[in-house]
């Protein structure tokens, strides 16, 4: 437990940030599982619109500073590459 003032701030504000990119972190996991099920539904129109739902949300996440833009960047890649692998079919 900390004893300096500072660190207690830290502390508190560490975990307020915590609760905020576990928040943005879940939201990027559920829109990336709704890509995954309209890719497995073989629904070219819904797993666009999925996709660009995800898309908006992780791009939001970038600018809250909760995932690096590369790193935003490679995981629309995939969910991208998944949706034009079924609209190929």
């Amino acid at each position: 437990m900390p004893n300096i003032k500072s660190a207690k701030k830290r502390v508190l504000v560490a975990e307020r940030n915590r609760l905020r990119n576990k928040t943005w972190k879940s939201s990027i996991r559920t829109v990336r599982n709704q890509v995954a099920d309209a890719v497995k539904s073989a629904s070219p129109e819904n797993a666009a619109t999925a996709l660009s739902h995800a898309y908006e949300i992780i791009d939001k996440a970038v600018t809250k500073g909760v995932l690096h833009k590369n790193s935003a960047a490679r995981r629309k890649s995939r969910l991208a590459a998944k949706v034009v692998a079924i609209q190929a079919k």
